[in-house]
């Protein structure tokens, strides 16, 4: 009885086990600019912006640490009550810290690179760590029916088997991880639908993204950011403070 309760028991973790937490797609929610307090009008357009800056609404809000990958995300929202379509001249758009260092917008390159080097890295690692918790499980199973066919005991046979088979899953889950791309594909795609950099702001219409800039600013004053009308080629400048 003692033998088939360590079976059953086992053979349940395996199965619950079957199934792990991965990087998941998440929505960013934004205020109106007339919401917030450092609204301001450009262009025909109301504006506001927020830092991310907090390592733990960061992480909920974007679904990985966003900050460790070296990213400072700001937030821009547009509330273009204008006629003309709008667009960031992101050369000319800096993040300014508290000792008055201006920093540029991250290449959608570098925040690529940034970021799917981070999401390879761990999700390596998790890969690995699943890998091995099921081979742990399975071999522990198998070791346990080797004791009582061999009349070792169970205990000790199941435990040679866990051992076994967590350090091989851990090397196969690990390479799995990493070469099947999966986090990089996806975290890239979500970045760049996040991303407002180089999209257009329609008129009479509300627009909504991300300015990724380096996560070697440790701190957020204001952001500086240039706007420029499609047509007309006039250009706006407006400095938001921003408000962590």
């Amino acid at each position: 009885m003692k033998t088939t309760t360590v079976l059953a028991y086992l053979l349940a973790v395996l199965l619950l086990m079957g199934c792990g937490p991965s990087y998941k797609v998440k929505p960013v929610s934004f205020r109106a600019p007339d919401a917030a307090a450092n609204a301001a009008m450009i262009g025909g357009a109301l504006m506001s912006a927020k830092a991310f800056v907090d390592p733990g609404e960061a992480k909920t809000a974007f679904g990985f640490d966003i900050l460790k990958a070296g990213m400072l995300p700001v937030q821009v929202v547009f509330d273009n009550q204008g006629s003309n379509v709008l667009e960031i001249n992101g050369s000319q758009t800096f993040l300014e810290d508290a000792q008055g260092n201006l920093w540029p917008i991250l290449s959608n390159k570098i925040a690529y690179e940034r970021a799917t080097r981070y999401g390879d890295t761990n999700e390596m690692m998790k890969q690995g760590a699943h890998k091995g918790l099921l081979s742990a499980a399975a071999g522990a199973i198998i070791g346990a029916a080797v004791g009582i066919a061999t009349d070792e005991g169970v205990a000790a046979a199941a435990g040679k088997g866990a051992a076994v088979g967590a350090a091989a899953g851990a090397a196969l889950g690990g390479a799995e991880g990493y070469s099947s791309g999966r986090a990089r594909r996806s975290i890239t795609d979500d970045l760049y639908e996040k991303s407002l950099q180089n999209k257009p702001i329609a008129p009479k219409s509300i627009s909504h993204g991300i300015l990724f800039f380096p996560g070697e600013a440790t701190s957020v004053s204001r952001l500086r950011l240039q706007l420029v009308e499609a047509e007309s080629g006039q250009v706006h400048v407006v400095t938001l403070p921003l408000v962590p």
